[in-house]
Parts: C-alpha cells; structure tokens; sequence
C-alpha cells in the first residue's frame, strides 16, 4: 500500500476538499458550489453528513476524489492543527494551498511507485532525489506554497515519469500499442491486447475494456470514467491511482495492483 501520509485521513482533515474546491450540478453532483463555500453536507465536526450516500444523493464526483493525504498535510502540518472556522482570517489561504499540496503529494504517490519496482533502477537515484525535493516543498511555509509554480515542478518530476514508465513498458516483449493522448471516448477494445500498452492521458470515458490484457499498461492521467474493466486484467499497471478506479466499473474478475482496492460499487 502506499504510504500512509500519501493515503487520506478525513479525520486529520478539516474537510477541505468540501470547502477549497468548486463543483458544478452534473451528473458528478447535485448541486452547484463556488471555491471557498463550505458543501451543504458539510457537518460541524468536518464529516460528510451524507458519506454512506454520496452516490445515492447525486455526489459521485466526491466518492472519486482522493487527496493524496494532502487533506491533513495541510491542516496538521501547514496549519498546525488551527482550523479555518475557529481561524477565519488564515481560511483563504488554506483553500489556496490546498490544491497545490494536492499536486505535490500526487506527485509523491507516482514517484514513490515507481520507487518500488525494479524495472526502474536506471532512474531510482533520480527518483530518490526527486522524492525528496518534492517532500521539502510540501513542508514549506503557506505564503510559499500558495505561490508556487506548480506546472514547472510537474514538468520536471513528469520527465522522470515518463522514462520510468518507459523502462517497466520496455520489459514487456513484443510489440506495444502507443494510445498516448488518443481520444478513445466509448472506444470499444473488448478483450484487446494492451499490455505494456502507452495509455498517459487517453481519454477512455465509458470505453468498453472489458477482458483487455492491461498488465504493465502506463495509465497515468488516464480518464477511466465509467470505462468498462469487467474481467480486465490490470496488475502490474503503472500510475493507476484509487480514484480512476472508483470512477471506472469492474467487477470480481477484474484483476488489481496489489496497491488498490476493489471499489465497494463494483458489481459482481
């Protein structure tokens, strides 16, 4: 699993993700929410009032989002525990460093993957290296984290991404497909050999995967959406992350990373 401070602790959160973040009525939620405006389900206590619900009462959008622990970074940490209703003055701030902490830990979770797979020892020092700038910005001051470039950290961290996800490709024999970026909306790829597949930023919404060999398939930035995974068989997929999965439908057969968990919506 992945480390436990890159794993959300709603509890060690002052629901941030409720409050910093802008949501639109849709089929993901019920109901329209400006930046900075606490969701009507939001309770005292910083619990959802509907979180045994949320897909039921129209927040499915909210059941796909994952933090990356940067929720309790933030609040313990940046924050020192003082939270935004007791401390109004220091809540726009807050929401502002929110997203950015967000991008940096999402950062940590990929990098921290690859870390652990032996197919990338040729970029493991760099990793490492990057691993550790990437934690001494997250400790950094709320002024500063507020006004961080985020998009040059990305850029810089992605190229060791990228070969990464070249190396553990590169293991797989044979030929592989290169879908980098392709449109794939409702594509139909039923039983399809993927595996060791170039999937970085497809767009996959409610494309049929069912049965598709994904095995060491580079899905990082992927839009799974309502894709269809029954019976798909993703272990060892790179940079697949809880939250695609928890957006995707999949079933008992549907084979897992054994970093994830089977979503508790998936039928069968």
């Amino acid at each position: 699993m992945p480390p436990a401070d890159l794993q959300a602790d709603c509890a060690q959160c002052f629901g941030l993700c409720c409050v910093a973040l802008p949501f639109a009525a849709s089929n993901d939620f019920a109901a329209d929410k400006d930046a900075g405006t606490p969701c009507a389900n939001l309770r005292a206590d910083f619990r959802c009032g509907i979180h045994a619900q949320l897909r039921d009462k129209g927040f499915r959008g909210c059941t796909v989002f994952d933090c990356f622990g940067a929720g309790q970074k933030v609040s313990q940490v940046t924050f020192g525990g003082r939270d935004w209703r007791q401390n109004p003055d220091s809540a726009r701030q807050m929401f502002a460093v929110f997203p950015v902490m967000r991008q940096l830990h999402e950062l940590l979770a990929y990098v921290t993957e690859v870390l652990d797979r032996p197919e990338c020892r040729p970029v493991h020092a760099g990793l490492r290296r990057a691993s550790q700038d990437l934690e001494r910005l997250t400790l950094g001051p709320a002024d500063v984290l507020a006004e961080l470039d985020t998009e040059a950290v990305r850029q810089e961290v992605n190229a060791l991404l990228v070969r990464a996800g070249e190396l553990i490709r590169d293991a797989v024999p044979g030929k592989k497909k290169n879908h980098r970026g392709a449109d794939l909306f409702g594509a139909r790829l039923r039983g399809t050999n993927l595996k060791g597949a170039s999937l970085r930023g497809a767009c996959l919404i409610a494309a049929d995967l069912s049965g598709a060999d994904l095995r060491s398939a580079d899905l990082i930035g992927a839009d799974l959406r309502d894709a269809d995974l029954r019976g798909a068989d993703l272990t060892g997929a790179v940079f697949l992350t809880q939250a695609q999965l928890n957006a995707a439908r999949g079933d008992a057969q549907t084979g897992l990373p054994e970093s994830l968990v089977r979503p508790a919506h998936w039928q069968g």
